[in-house]
């Protein structure tokens, strides 16, 4: 893989000798990070993770966030059975065919065969929509709209820790409506969602878009997507959202009796985002010191570290670092006061910027007597004394700045590497190079797809809803073939 000079902790030249140097090597970096952060650990079972407490706790704060925004536009939570009988995943053709070589498959249950072989869920659709078929019988049903939080299992031969496991956890919304512009409403305000969040709390910019054709939902009539830009200059899928149109209510059987009073079947939509969000924040905002969380999401956004020389110092410098700690803690931020005794102030330093965690707030004898605290941004290493009792406005102000620019920092390295090209030598000079998304006009023939994607390993990543800026409008000529092109999309390789 192309060595990645990442943008992530600009203003700081620390390292950890733990990891190695993105320039270095990119992949093993990535692992050194996900591994000394204690984020999560190798399991016995090849190909599986154990996702640690941080990053479990990680996990938290994204699932309570999202949880918030699917309420908030009307979706409730359900669960469904983690085992599907094999039958149901064969009664649509194109969504078997496409998951078939992923799945596990259950032969025997209580010491004997079974009647019928049970597939572990490597998605939804088909245990859901055969209890929508028993569910809904009127327009008066619909819209349905549910969301489950849970595991998948899909039978990866090549895995990396959250980005790509056998198991995984994930959400995955499903829903169903009177009228396929109703379920496109859905698809296009549910992308927009994990664009919002993305954007917002992940600090990661994003470009929405449609899948082609070759790289749609096995089952969809249209997949829609959010695409993001790694520190290497790669693409990762940051969330899907399908209008499944009525391919599943056929094949489930999934009828309502309509305004008119005739039978219709119904309109379909999912979507879903996965534990691999955290693998996306990694890459994009990781440093050669370890993880740099945006505040938003970070499940402890600020630390104290006391500092003290002697027994005589330790008391009064701890008791102010607690008081401080609840001061923020009431105001909000959270919070966690590092009174461990048996590490030097160094050793805390290091080890909470491997964390990631946003802000450092050192206090030592000299703070205590001028009523203060030094303030030290993961992101850029700056430092600043701060008053004590303008901690609880000036502290959550902090946090913002941060998590702003994160955010830039990641957009403007992705304009950097961003290339406005018409000729196929140009692409694969770039993905012989560096990487990097590649717009460029694509006749939208599977040919001259699967020519880029065999030649260069750079897939479709998406067709953007908007082009860049300097794009301009009207037809151009297809890189590959020189036949008319609608559009540019965007080319990268991609995780």
């Amino acid at each position: 893989m192309t060595a990645a000079k990442g943008q992530g902790g600009k203003g700081s030249a620390k390292k950890s000798k733990l990891i190695t140097p993105r320039d270095e090597d990119y992949n093993r970096w990535y692992t050194d990070v996900v591994l000394q952060s204690e984020l999560a650990d190798y399991s016995p079972v090849k190909g599986c993770m154990v996702i640690r407490p941080d990053g479990y706790g990680l996990w938290e704060q994204m699932r309570d966030v999202l949880d918030r925004m699917f309420r908030e536009t009307g979706h409730r939570n359900a669960y469904f059975p983690l085992f599907i009988p094999e039958g149901f995943l064969k009664k649509e053709a194109e969504h078997v065919e496409g998951f078939a070589p992923e799945c596990a498959v259950v032969t025997h249950g209580g010491g004997k065969k079974l009647e019928e072989p049970l597939v572990v869920r490597p998605t939804s659709e088909t245990i859901m929509y055969s209890m929508f078929a028993k569910w809904i019988m009127s327009y008066r049903d619909l819209p349905l709209k549910l969301n489950q939080w849970a595991n998948i299992v899909r039978w990866e031969m090549r895995t990396r820790l959250f980005l790509r496991t056998t198991e995984f956890l994930w959400q995955e919304g499903h829903t169903a409506h009177e009228t396929h512009e109703e379920s496109e409403t859905e698809c296009l305000d549910m992308l927009e969602v994990y664009a919002r969040f993305a954007e917002d709390y992940m600090a990661v910019p994003v470009i929405k878009g449609t899948k082609s054709e070759k790289e749609k939902f096995a089952g969809a009539l249209v997949t829609y997507c959010v695409e993001a830009m790694m520190q290497d200059r790669r693409a990762l899928q940051a969330g899907t959202s399908h209008d499944l149109g009525q391919n599943f209510a056929r094949a489930f059987d999934v009828k309502f009796q309509d305004r008119e009073g005739t039978m219709a079947h119904v309109w379909q939509t999912s979507w879903g985002v996965s534990t691999r969000l955290i693998g996306a924040m990694v890459m994009a905002h990781g440093d050669d010191a370890g993880l740099v969380l945006p505040p938003r999401l970070a499940p402890t956004q600020v630390v104290i570290v006391p500092i003290w020389r002697g027994d005589d110092q330790k008391a009064l410098v701890a008791e102010k670092a607690e008081t401080l700690g609840r001061v923020l803690t009431d105001a909000g931020v959270r919070t966690e006061v590092d009174l461990r005794e048996q590490y030097k102030p160094g050793y805390k330093f290091s080890h909470w910027e491997l964390k990631g965690v946003p802000l450092r707030l050192e206090l030592g004898p000299r703070d205590l007597e001028a009523g203060q605290v030094f303030a030290a941004r993961r992101d850029s290493g700056e430092k600043q004394p701060i008053a004590d009792g303008d901690l609880a406005v000036r502290v959550p102000e902090l946090l913002e700045e941060i998590q702003q620019g994160i955010f830039q920092s990641a957009l403007a390295y992705r304009e950097e590497n961003t290339h406005l090209v018409d000729s196929y030598d140009e692409l694969k000079q770039i993905m012989d190079s560096t990487c990097g998304f590649v717009h460029a006009h694509w006749c939208g023939s599977a040919a001259c797809e699967e020519k880029v994607q065999s030649e260069t390993k750079a897939s479709i990543r998406c067709i953007p809803f908007e082009p860049l800026a300097r794009d301009g409008e009207g037809e151009g000529a297809c890189i590959v073939c020189g036949k008319s092109s609608p559009c540019r999309v965007i080319f990268d390789k991609a995780y």
